[in-house]
């Protein structure tokens, strides 16, 4: 019913101004102008209506793609966030027991600390941060680690290759490391060693984690698996098909490597 109005008024609107109805130009009288306007009519119509129907969609599809980004940035951030608690429940049980046995490192603690929580609070909260600064808190968390230790382990950290320039997503190479120290070494037991190594390569970075095994609780296993649950979802929302996590539990020791392209 709408195109018959449209078509008959543009047909009366058109005979009007062209001669004032005074049947002097036929054609536009004739049942070929007729059809062939109403034809006109209908495929302006109908690409108006594709043209409205493709904006329609490009602004759902945009706004779908913008709250999909906001749910993964809030994932994200919620993982992170299990991050924080762990890491302060580990070292405060450290700080009480260096302040218990009225330990002389008692103030350098703090202060590593200190450093570590800046870092944690304030830069970590960027989607990227300097590979630099990364490898500066995890040598501060090594720093704690030794103190604890009263640096009986042996800690071998290598770097090879440039880190200039590099930018990563933050606190990614941090639950490795935590496994290791806390599943794989003790002042207590001769032999523990850890060896933490980072290659870079232009955008590809290799780090590896290899420790000595301690004897562990089925409950302090599944402690570890949840923090690699954790990595593993962090990586796939900040490096979906750009990352490879390999982890090998051998009889001595334990082998974890992350494979990452930037």
């Amino acid at each position: 019913m709408p195109f018959v109005i449209l078509i008959t008024t543009r047909i009366h609107l058109q005979r009007y101004l062209v001669d004032g109805y005074t049947n002097h130009e036929h054609y536009f009288y004739s049942t070929f102008y007729i059809v062939q306007l109403s034809f006109d009519t209908i495929l302006i119509t109908v690409f108006v209506g594709m043209l409205r129907f493709a904006v329609d969609w490009f602004e759902l599809e945009s706004t779908r793609k913008q709250m999909e980004n906001d749910k993964l940035a809030y994932e994200l951030k919620f993982l992170k966030a299990q991050i924080n608690p762990h890491f302060l429940f580990n070292t405060l049980n450290n700080l009480y027991y260096l302040a218990y046995s009225q330990s002389a490192n008692t103030t350098e603690v703090i202060a590593k600390l200190s450093q570590m929580m800046r870092y944690m609070i304030y830069d970590s909260n960027y989607p990227k941060v300097a590979l630099s600064k990364e490898i500066e808190y995890m040598q501060n968390y090594i720093s704690l680690e030794r103190l604890r230790l009263n640096n009986e382990v042996p800690i071998d950290f290598t770097i090879e290759g440039s880190t200039e320039h590099i930018l990563v997503t933050p606190l990614i190479f941090i639950t490795f490391l935590e496994n290791a120290f806390k599943h794989g070494v003790s002042a207590n037991t001769a032999g523990s060693w850890v060896k933490i190594h980072f290659q870079v390569n232009g955008n590809q970075i290799v780090y590896t984690v290899e420790n000595t095994k301690l004897r562990t609780s089925l409950a302090e296993k599944e402690k570890s698996g949840f923090g690699l649950q954790n990595l593993q979802r962090r990586l796939e929302l900040s490096y979906p098909g750009s990352y490879r996590v390999k982890t090998d539990d051998l009889p001595d020791r334990y082998f974890a490597q992350l494979n990452l392209s930037l």
